[in-house]
């Protein structure tokens, strides 16, 4: 455990870029703990793991033309982020020197990043911080991307991605989590990323929809017929997430020590309640278990406790889950009155889910469980008698939300004037499906057929399969299909 075993105070030079050799110490590894670096890679691999979760979750939500492109925009994140963290991401989310609102370009191609002590914690040097922290701004525009679905080009993504973790993530993740950030200094407490993953994501995702168009066939009412088409890949990503979701917030406690043990208790505790707490919700209308809402609630519960991961009781985790999968299951419903077609119901669960988890982790931080870290110390929430907690909260939300959503809109609208960029699929491509025309390739190589043999209409094989150069049939209403290998 952290403490446990007696590491050599870092002598070195501190508050500015430095490799650490400023120590003249042959040995680096004196100043930290093995069992702290064990657990942090371990994270990282965990959270590295959520990235393809995200993109089976996404695609079992989807429809079986866009299947195959919703998980390589998922991977495609992993990729392009790595780059842009390696060469000025990081640097400008957690250099030693900065601003209020971002950092500088001090530690470019992660020069001087080696051995300093991180601005994340003391317990864990630069270079684990930034691979570490790399994963969760990989995984950021991964989760707002599945707002193109069925309709968005690739090659517009790709950039989306790269100019979007520069100019949104980048900034957010700085204020937040870096020592000279505003919202830091103000006091917001944002343990694993409410804002600068979930709300940031979940506005982004909304701005996409806004700024992409609705579907073709899509009712202001009941948006468009289709039920997932692939349920078991909802559970596959389900899985991936909640696992991977033990070093995103326990992680994050940046060391081996009981404030990470508590945080991957919450976790686990708000996860299933909100999983029941959405069955639940959907039983009482249709009076079926519905596994697309027990994985629905589950990721609902883990947003929403995210940011108080480090931060509240076991018995408040409970409340989270409720009030997460409650929230997040009613927010469903928003988008038909915004007019956007957010199909995968991004910022329902992310961006709704994050603004919940804020505004309760000021109502339900507890000083206790921050100093299990052995390290640190908060005045807490309204359980500490801290009533100014909640107005932190509500002012890091909706500045990571208001800030998410117009920069997205700005970065959109100009791409699509760029020759090249313009963000969505022709209707005649649309029908086709994305995976057809964007990538050549399919989730399945099967043909599929309608369920009830006299729906079948006659004549038309031909006709769909000059569509494809697989001979793809056009998907029917999820109701209504059926596939046989």
């Amino acid at each position: 455990m952290s403490g446990s075993v007696q590491v050599v105070a870092y002598n070195g030079t501190t508050g500015v870029a430095d490799d650490g050799y400023s120590t003249d110490v042959a040995n680096l590894n004196v100043f930290y703990e093995s069992g702290d670096f064990a657990w942090i890679l371990t994270s990282a691999a965990l959270v590295l793991l959520m990235i393809p979760g995200v993109g089976f979750f996404y695609s079992g939500l989807a429809r079986r033309k866009s299947a195959l492109s919703l998980i390589m925009l998922a991977m495609l994140s992993v990729a392009v982020v790595d780059f842009q963290w390696f060469f000025w991401g990081y640097s400008l989310a957690f250099s030693h020197t900065g601003s209020s609102y971002i950092g500088d370009l001090s530690n470019f191609g992660l020069m001087k990043t080696l051995a300093q002590p991180s601005v994340g914690s003391t317990k864990i040097p630069d270079l684990l911080f930034c691979l570490y922290q790399g994963m969760f701004a990989a995984i950021t525009p991964a989760l707002a991307i599945g707002a193109a679905v069925d309709r968005a080009r690739i090659l517009p993504c790709i950039v989306f991605i790269l100019v979007w973790s520069t100019i949104v993530y980048d900034p957010i993740a700085y204020w937040t989590w870096n020592a000279n950030g505003w919202s830091f200094k103000l006091g917001g407490l944002d343990f694993a990323g409410g804002t600068p993953v979930h709300i940031s994501s979940g506005a982004a995702a909304l701005a996409f929809s806004i700024m992409l168009g609705k579907r073709t066939g899509y009712a202001k009412s009941a948006g468009l017929p289709y039920r997932p088409h692939n349920v078991t890949h909802i559970v596959l990503g389900t899985v991936f997430l909640w696992v991977g979701w033990f070093g995103f917030n326990g992680g994050s406690a940046l060391a081996a020590n009981l404030r990470a043990v508590m945080a991957c208790i919450v976790t686990h505790l708000a996860a299933s309640v909100g999983a029941i707490t959405w069955v639940l919700m959907d039983y009482r209308l249709e009076k079926k278990w519905s596994v697309v809402g027990f994985c629905s609630g589950a990721i609902s519960g883990l947003v929403a406790i995210t940011p108080a991961s480090g931060y509240v009781t076991p018995w408040a985790a409970v409340i989270f889950g409720v009030v997460g999968g409650i929230g997040c299951n009613v927010a469903t419903k928003l988008k038909f009155y915004l007019g956007a077609d957010d199909a995968l119901d991004i910022f329902a669960v992310h961006a709704i889910g994050g603004i919940i988890g804020n505004l309760l982790t000021g109502l339900f931080a507890a000083d206790w469980i921050v100093q299990l870290d052995g390290v640190n110390t908060i005045p807490g929430g309204w359980l500490n008698h801290n009533y100014i907690q909640l107005a932190y909260q509500l002012a890091d939300s909706v500045a990571g939300f208001s800030y998410s959503f117009v920069l997205t809109c700005v970065i959109l609208f100009l791409m699509n004037l760029i020759p090249g960029l313009s963000l969505r699929v022709s209707p005649e491509d649309e029908d086709i499906g994305v995976d057809d025309v964007q990538l050549g390739e399919f989730a399945y190589d099967y043909v599929e057929i309608q369920r009830h043999t006299s729906d079948i209409i006659i004549g038309h094989s031909d006709h769909e399969r000059a569509h494809s150069s697989r001979g793809s049939v056009p998907e029917l209403p999820e109701k209504t299909a059926d596939a046989i290998v």
